[in-house]
């Protein structure tokens, strides 16, 4: 009984380690028709403050920040500025650059992204892939990163991101991208 237990036990873990289970297995085709609808465009446009936290390889928070963030768009291209404020004092600033393609995809670069980002709007859900190295002082790592963002019915955008190297998850990301107090939030289609 004890090693039909185990085998049942042993099968259910690898087949939750699989990448068509969790984080991993999302689609953007699992969000079709969800909404409210996530335009880039419209959600990542104008300020906006972010809060949150990375978490290392033990699930333990290893950082903690607040970023201003400043979308402008000119037709299919844009630029998303991000300022953070990290809560050891450091800080980091960012500026990504976006186009817009067909059926709902996008590419986007940076200056510490390697090559160039895919990205996917579908219904209330944003999936961002792209491989980051980081600053020499958090060991110059390269990184493959996928970012969720899921828009909420308030204008509140929900991201979660996970980090991995050589397959293997090494930090997690969950953060909140709101309106900045002083603008109004997009009008929900």
């Amino acid at each position: 009984m004890k090693l039909l237990l185990g085998i049942t036990v042993l099968v259910l873990l690898l087949l939750l380690w699989r990448p068509g289970f969790g984080f991993r297995a999302q689609r953007p085709s699992d969000y079709t028709g969800t909404g409210p609808a996530f335009d880039i465009r419209t959600h990542l446009n104008g300020r906006f403050i972010s809060e949150g936290m990375i978490y290392g390889p033990t699930g333990r928070v290893v950082s903690r920040f607040v970023a201003e963030m400043n979308g402008t768009w000119d037709g299919t291209r844009g630029t998303l500025s991000e300022d953070f404020s990290y809560a050891g004092g450091g800080t980091q600033a960012r500026q990504w650059n976006l186009e817009i393609h067909e059926n709902g995809s996008f590419t986007a670069t940076a200056e510490d992204i390697i090559g160039t980002g895919t990205g996917q709007h579908e219904g209330a859900t944003v999936r961002l892939q792209y491989r980051i190295r980081l600053p020499k002082d958090a060991g110059g790592h390269v990184l493959d990163v996928t970012d969720w963002m899921y828009l909420m019915e308030n204008g509140t955008i929900m991201n979660r991101s996970e980090m991995r190297k050589f397959g293997i998850k090494v930090a997690e990301l969950v953060a909140t991208i709101r309106p900045a107090p002083d603008t109004d939030a997009p009008e929900q289609s």
